[in-house]
């Protein structure tokens, strides 16, 4: 029983290194056949075309780059950039498959089967894309913009095909998808080259009005970031229940936002107290009985 095992092991043993040795040698074969000069000629002639056509490639995207920003922005300058060297990675892989004698109607046709089952898997990130043409096309984005989408605000550092990554105040990277970014109502604060900011000052009933807005009126002047194109506005914005409200608004460049913020607050703290004019404040009184 034990030597009919044996017999069979060797057996085994010996058809499977025979099978071995017949693949290697069908492999060596048709490596043998693949070297051929005419072959070789082939490869050399592949490899220059692609040279010539990388070449090609490489004076479009160095002419696209010479382009100046006011007419082409970088960002669309990069996208267009990024296409063209995929268009050069399609066109050399199409060309290696025609070289060899591949037929491209069948990988054509395994492209679009594939092409829709990846679609139907990949609908979120179609989305992103269709949505990404409509975000760069539009121009409302733009790197080092200040934006607001949802409860997100941050500074643009990227703008994408897919998403667009900003970073908040505190330093923290945030990926906006762009079908969000469509879908959603944007604030761009630095899509425009002057921007306005309003503050709302609440003065005592007891305080003579016109004094209290011809006051007022010397705020923005102390504040060097602050316009004088458009001019800066003081005006009465209602009666409230303790105090009659004036609202100060002045212009300013989007870079200067902190700044002018806190230099207006100052200013007109400082204005009130050298008129000798209140703001009112909500005071609580406690009454101890004995």
């Amino acid at each position: 029983m034990g030597e009919t095992l044996n017999s069979i092991g060797e057996a085994a043993s010996n058809a499977a290194d025979d099978l071995f040795f017949d693949k290697t040698d069908s492999i060596f074969s048709w490596i043998k056949n693949l070297i051929t000069w005419e072959h070789l000629f082939k490869l050399i002639g592949s490899i220059f075309i692609i040279f010539v056509i990388w070449i090609f490639f490489r004076i479009i995207a160095k002419t696209i780059r010479r382009i100046p920003e006011t007419k082409l922005p970088a960002q669309r300058s990069a996208i267009i950039i990024k296409f063209i060297r995929y268009l050069f990675y399609i066109v050399v892989v199409l060309y290696v498959l025609s070289l060899f004698g591949i037929n491209l109607k069948a990988i054509w046709g395994a492209a679009g089967i594939a092409g829709v089952a990846i679609g139907f898997a990949a609908q979120t990130s179609v989305s992103n894309l269709i949505s990404g043409l409509f975000v760069l096309t539009e121009g409302s984005i733009h790197v080092g913009d200040t934006i607001i989408v949802g409860d997100v605000t941050g500074i643009v550092d990227e703008v994408k095909l897919l998403s667009v990554r900003v970073h908040t105040y505190d330093n923290q990277m945030v990926r906006i998808p762009n079908s969000t970014i469509i879908n959603s109502n944007l604030t761009n604060n630095s899509y425009h080259h002057k921007r306005r900011l309003t503050l709302k000052v609440g003065i005592d009933y007891s305080t003579d009005m016109r004094k209290a807005l011809e006051t007022l009126q010397k705020a923005p002047s102390l504040c060097p970031t602050v316009l004088s194109d458009p001019a800066p506005a003081v005006w009465f914005d209602g009666f409230d229940s303790s105090s009659i409200s004036i609202v100060v608004a002045v212009w300013f460049k989007p870079v200067d936002f902190l700044q002018t913020k806190n230099d207006l607050y100052v200013a007109i703290k400082q204005v009130l107290d050298e008129g000798g004019i209140s703001i009112p404040f909500n005071q609580l009184d406690v009454k101890i009985k004995q």
